[in-house]
Parts: structure tokens; C-alpha cells; sequence
């Protein structure tokens, strides 16, 4: 099951401080809240310069996302740095993101947890669920899951749906924790229900395996649709799944395939080889071995196994003008990032 990814944020907070600052800050607020990011830069920076932790802080996220100005991470390292040198739980966090990923600093990760944790024990949601990815991982710490399991508990409980999710992967898996269903659907049930798309495919599993809740296809076809929808590669490759099983929804060759290539184009090999197959059988699509042969080559690629096979398999059934096809085909829609192919 899928982690969800370590987020940089831009958390907008008023300050109380003097007169100046709260002028320009507030000035800036107002600017970012129109859309007006140039003239939100203007007085971000002005407070900025005076020493206001959140006008730095929110300055730097500027410069991260590229809004209002050219994207400059040696910039929005800068100013994360200066806030968080006072104590931004916001701007720590920044940074931390902006070592683990190597934007604007060489990569470092003992430094991004050294940022992250001290912006966790200022109670910053985000910053819990940060720390909990880096010991789930072993970055820039020893991998220790009851560590893991701490942080993003502490998270999960403030409502964070990133670390519900995470927290119900680590109960679902046994990992620092005793192997419990039932608790892993009640956090990604927590998480889906604020949208977030891991923990609706997640919480679509579990139903579609019948673990910690009685099975429920019609359940699993919703959860996974939900995510499907906001683009989730794994959301709509399952939903490709029922589809072309007939599990929760009656079965339906054609949308098995549209979800089955959304997700291909995103890269997931189980899709890619899957895709392969209905072009194999002829089933939702007209019957082509040169592109099933494409399909599978490129799940092969990324190391699929079954895939592989399906190459073998399909090369006995192919006339040499449909193998001439299919090699012309699989590094053209490698190049096209999988897109139209």
C-alpha cells in the first residue's frame, strides 16, 4: 500500500507583532487572497526584511512554488532559513523538505529530520507525519517503526489524513505496532473521509479483502472510484480490477480498460500488463498482438515478471510485420511518457 509523499506546505498564519510588521504582513495577505502574487511578494518582503518569521517564512514558500516570481529554491532556502532560525514550526518544516529532496541544498537527511523534528515537537501536524516517513524509511535515522508509529500517531490525532493513512498502513502490515485490521480501517476510513486519495484506495482494499470489515465489493468499487477520480494510479487500476471482474459492478470490459490506461499512463506496470492482456484477449478493445506486445514490453521494463511471460507467450502468435510493429511501438510510447499510446 502506498506512502504518501513527504509535502512541502504553505500554511498562512497572522502575527501579532509591531505596527510595521502587521501592516505589510496583512497587506500581503490581502494581495495572496486576490491571486495578486507580485504585489504579495512586495510586502511579504518588506515585512521579511524587518525580521517577521512568518512574512520569511511565507516569502520562502513563494520562491518555492514559483508564484509571483521565478521559482528559486536557493532563495526559498534563504528565507525558510531565516524563519526558521526563530522558531517557524512552518518554515522548519520547509526546509527540511527542501534537504530531503536536495532543492536549493545538497541532499541531507540527517539534516532534514533534525528540521522536521523540531518542528514536530512544536506540535506541527505535518512535521509529526514527516518524521514518521523518515523512520518508517531509515532517512537519515535507523529505520525503527515504533518511532514511526509515535509520529504519526501524534499526527493522525490532530486530524492529519496523510498519517491516518500511514498509521492504518503500518496496523494493516504489523509494522511497530501488533497486526490489526480492524484499526487499520478506522484511520483510513478517517483519511478517506477527508478525500485523500491513498486512503480511499487503501480503505477500498480492505473491503475488496474482506479484512477488518465484512467484504463489500459495491464498498470497495465506491472507495476506489473516489480515488480513481483524483487521478490515483492505484485507485484506478483496482477499479480497473472490478470492472473487469464483474466484483461490485456488473462486469464491463470497455471501463476496465479506460481505467486500466489512466493508470498505465502514470507508469503502474501491473496496469501497463494488464492493458496488455485486454489487446491479448481482444476484450474491451479490438484484438491487436502488436500493442499488447507494446504494453507488456513496457511493464517488462519496470521488471514485471508476468509480463515478461506475456512477451514470450504473444511473440509465438505474432507474424513478423506484427514483431516489426510492436519494436517501432514500445520506444515510442516510452518517449510519449506512456501518454496516447
Amino acid at each position: 500500500m502506498k506512502r504518501s509523499l513527504i509535502l512541502s506546505l504553505l500554511l498562512v498564519s497572522f502575527l501579532l507583532g509591531s505596527p510595521a510588521f502587521s501592516s505589510n504582513f496583512e497587506k500581503a495577505i490581502d494581495a495572496y487572497q486576490q491571486g495578486d502574487y507580485a504585489t504579495a511578494i512586495k510586502w511579504y518582503r518588506l515585512s521579511a526584511e524587518q525580521g517577521d518569521s512568518t512574512s520569511q517564512s511565507n516569502l520562502g514558500s513563494m520562491y518555492d512554488q514559483g508564484k509571483g516570481v521565478d521559482q528559486d529554491y536557493v532563495a526559498a532556502v534563504k528565507w525558510y532559513r531565516l524563519s526558521a532560525a526563530q522558531g517557524h514550526s512552518t518554515a522548519q518544516i520547509n526546509l527540511g523538505s527542501m534537504y530531503e529532496k536536495g532543492n536549493g541544498v545538497d541532499q541531507d537527511y540527517a539534516s532534514a529530520v533534525y528540521l522536521f523534528r523540531l518542528s514536530a515537537k512544536q506540535g506541527h501536524s505535518a512535521a509529526q507525519h514527516n518524521l514518521g516517513v523518515m523512520y518508517e524509511k531509515g532517512k537519515g535515522v535507523a529505520q525503527d517503526y515504533a518511532s514511526a508509529v509515535k509520529w504519526y500517531s501524534l499526527s493522525a490525532q490532530q486530524g492529519y489524513s496523510p498519517a491516518q493513512n500511514n498509521l492504518g498502513v503500518m496496523y494493516d502490515h504489523g509494522n511497530g505496532v501488533v497486526q490489526d485490521y480492524a484499526s487499520a480501517v478506522k484511520w483510513f476510513k478517517l483519511s478517506a473521509q477527508q478525500g485523500y486519495a491513498s486512503g480511499q484506495h487503501n480503505l477500498g482494499i480492505m473491503y475488496g479483502q474482506g479484512k477488518g470489515v465484512a467484504q463489500d465489493y459495491a464498498s470497495a468499487v465506491k472507495w476506489f472510484r473516489l480515488s480513481a477520480e483524483q487521478g490515483d494510479a492505484i485507485g484506478q487500476y483496482n477499479l480497473g480490477v472490478m470492472y473487469d471482474q464483474g466484483n461490485g459492478v456488473d462486469q464491463d470490459y470497455v471501463a476496465a480498460v479506460k481505467w486500466y490506461r489512466l493508470s498505465a499512463e502514470q507508469g503502474d506496470s501491473t496496469s501497463q500488463y494488464n492493458l496488455g492482456v485486454m489487446y491479448d484477449l481482444g476484450e474491451g478493445v479490438a484484438q491487436d498482438f502488436a500493442r499488447a506486445h507494446m504494453w507488456a514490453s513496457i511493464a517488462a521494463l519496470q521488471g514485471n515478471n508476468n509480463a515478461i511471460k506475456l512477451q514470450n507467450s504473444l511473440v509465438k502468435k505474432m507474424s513478423p510485420t506484427q514483431r516489426e510493429t510492436a519494436q517501432r511501438l514500445t520506444p515510442e510510447c516510452v518517449v510519449k511518457n506512456y501518454i496516447g499510446c
